[in-house]
């Protein structure tokens, strides 16, 4: 393909802006280039000068209320909830009885704004498929300005999927929507840029950003590393915790030989001959949890000085254009990632956190878990594991075929897992409300 100009019309028809536009002219020249974009293991040595989350904040004070006033708590919304049986914001999933996860965001926000006497920001990154369900059940809180998307909304952006052949995009007809494509989590920055959100931010005087998704619990704006990461003068934190056998197939933070940057290394950017050693969690030991810790001013400045993109690695999935039907065209969709921006700053650096605080819903094992009395969410939205769990979180295992779906759990029921160290259940069954299990329990 000799020019990206048909791409970018068909972005502007959409009414994308130039920031989307020129973050995907970035991913398209990538992929051009024939450039590699794979890591290998050669050129990466194991994570170097992790700091550790308790040492850090142990003796920082709480962010005063003239800091609170300088922060955002952004989280990432853009999420169906499709793969437990959802049409809607993976957000409105139900934690306990009538409670959702945007009820506890909106409760930790509340929380904040009364520390501060001040309107603390929350802006949800929403997509144009969670935007009106999530705006709608915000409605409920409608006299506190939760409900205003001018206030509280920002819309991810969509790419179009290209043909592998030509680099061209897709056309098809029979379902124009199938020709787009969410262009990853990366999509965080130009979005912040094309919507106006961060010069909004920042001549409201508001420095520092604090991002994660929106179905991880454990993710709460912590007031002693706000300080802290204020007064650290450090551009660009990821939280990052140990790997077990269960993260050893996710994404891992590293070291680049070259020149010493931090930087994070997907599966889809290990060569197939290094997989093992991508999945040795005794020399990579550290995932990234989706929290990140930003300062907008260096963002705008990197921005600025880089013609408006942060050069992110290119993730480049192969799929059929109708992903139900393999006899569609092939197409390749290019995504980012936002945690790979710990590579663009100087500076940058990652810590260490309490697994507390990695705490994401991706089955309904994780649901259940969440709806038992093993973890005790407060008035201020603040989850934390019941004392009787020592800080360590029972594992759960739910049948995959019986209880893949959100309405399965119903059935199920919910027993009692304060004192459970793993519960596997097998085929169906059913467990009366708070039933007490103990130990390890294998139905």
């Amino acid at each position: 393909m000799n020019s990206f100009a048909v791409i970018e019309n068909k972005m502007k028809s959409v009414g994308l802006s130039d920031a989307a536009i020129n973050a995907f002219r970035h991913s398209v020249n990538v992929l051009e280039s024939k450039q590699s974009m794979l890591i290998p293991e050669g050129e990466i040595v194991p994570a170097e000068g992790v700091e550790d989350w308790d040492a850090l904040v142990g003796s920082t004070p709480e962010a005063d209320a003239e800091l609170l006033a300088q922060a955002v708590l952004v989280k990432l919304n853009g999420g169906l909830g499709t793969g437990m049986g959802l049409q809607k914001a993976k957000s409105l999933l139900e934690i306990k009885p009538g409670v959702t996860f945007l009820d506890l965001i909106v409760r930790q926000v509340r929380s904040l704004r009364e520390r501060a006497g001040y309107p603390v920001n929350l802006l949800l990154m929403n997509s144009f498929s969670t935007s009106a369900d999530t705006m709608e059940h915000l409605s409920r809180y409608a006299a506190e300005g939760f409900a205003d998307p001018q206030q509280v909304e920002m819309i991810q952006n969509r790419v179009p999927k290209l043909l592998t052949d030509t680099l061209e995009p897709v056309e098809f007809p029979a379902n124009p929507e199938l020709e787009w494509c969410p262009p990853g989590h990366g999509d965080i920055y130009p979005a912040l840029v094309g919507s106006g959100w961060l010069d909004k931010l920042l001549s409201s005087g508001v420095k520092y950003a604090f991002i994660s998704n929106s179905d991880n619990l454990g993710a709460q704006m912590d007031t002693r590393f706000l300080r802290w990461f204020a007064e650290s003068g450090v551009p660009f934190v990821m939280e990052v915790t140990r790997r077990t056998e269960a993260d050893k197939k996710g994404g891992h933070l590293a070291t680049r030989k070259a020149d010493g940057q931090p930087l994070l290394r997907e599966v889809a950017q290990c060569p197939d001959a290094d997989v093992p050693e991508f999945q040795n969690i005794d020399k990579h030991r550290y995932f990234n949890t989706n929290n990140l810790w930003i300062r907008l001013d260096a963002l705008r400045d990197f921005l600025a000085a880089n013609n408006g993109v942060l050069p992110l690695p290119v993730i480049r999935n192969v799929k059929t254009v109708d992903p139900r039907d393999a006899t569609t065209p092939a197409v390749y969709q290019l995504e980012t990632a936002m945690g790979a921006a710990i590579q663009c700053f100087p500076g940058a650096r990652a810590v260490c956190v309490p697994r507390s605080r990695f705490f994401p819903v991706k089955t309904c094992s994780d649901l259940l878990l969440l709806r038992s009395d093993a973890v005790e969410i407060n008035e201020a939205g603040l989850m934390s594991l019941a004392p009787e769990c020592n800080g360590v979180a029972p594992i759960v295992q739910l049948d995959g075929k019986l209880y893949k779906l959100v309405d399965s759990l119903d059935a199920l029921g919910v027993p009692s897992l304060k004192h459970v160290s793993k519960l596997t259940v097998s085929g169906p069954h059913h467990f009366e409300p708070g039933e007490p299990l103990s130990g390890e329990v294998s139905v």
